[in-house]
């Protein structure tokens, strides 16, 4: 999907997401500092505005400005700043090793895509510093519930990992997320992928 059509899906008054930050996050920070945080593919900023919440330094990029609109939004609400930045993920180079943590979620790209998307993320680490990738596993497709229904944009925690050589992968899991849906809760199945690089 291009930029006008998150525009127009984001296009409604009420957020599509929660507010509320996505549990993995929560759950793989809790033992980190704060320090310089940056969001990929932010979307509406539930995430970035959580991390500001609590301490970090936060940089959310996104090419929707219609989301990043409502991440100004909800940052506001929550009396929070943030550095929004609207780019394509895919072409924008961060700043180089600047980052303690470095998260991207639910971004879902054919795989040379993805590839320099974890390229970047990886360039955007200081030294000592954590990437997160959270996403619908391809398994989901078969055996989970919503996520994208194209498998050249599903991924498994091994090749997120394959694309992070130059990092030092402390986990990657297929991890199980139960959804409330109108006929009851559901499972959905998501890669998660948590690297961290070596001091030099």
């Amino acid at each position: 999907m291009d930029s006008l059509s998150w525009d127009e899906r984001y296009g409604g008054e009420g957020f599509v997401w929660k507010t509320e930050p996505n549990q993995f996050l929560v759950a793989e920070v809790a033992d980190l500092p704060p320090g310089k945080a940056l969001d990929i593919a932010c979307g509406e900023g539930r995430n970035a505005v959580w991390l500001a919440g609590r301490g970090w330094e936060v940089t959310g990029v996104d090419f929707s400005p219609v989301g990043l609109a409502k991440a100004r939004r909800l940052a506001m609400e929550h009396g929070v700043d943030v550095d929004w930045v609207e780019a394509d993920v895919v072409e924008w180079d961060p700043p180089a090793a600047t980052f303690d943590l470095v998260v991207v979620f639910y971004l879902h790209l054919p795989s040379d895509d993805r590839r320099r998307v974890m390229a970047h993320a990886q360039e955007a680490l200081a030294n000592g510093g954590t990437l997160l990738v959270v996403g619908h596993d391809t398994t989901n497709l078969t055996d989970g519930y919503g996520g994208p229904q194209d498998p050249t944009v599903l991924f498994t925690p091994e090749q997120v990992a394959s694309d992070l050589a130059g990092l030092r992968i402390v986990r990657a899991d297929h991890m199980r997320r139960g959804v409330d849906t109108d006929q009851g809760q559901r499972v959905a199945i998501d890669a998660l992928v948590r690297a961290v690089k070596q001091p030099t």
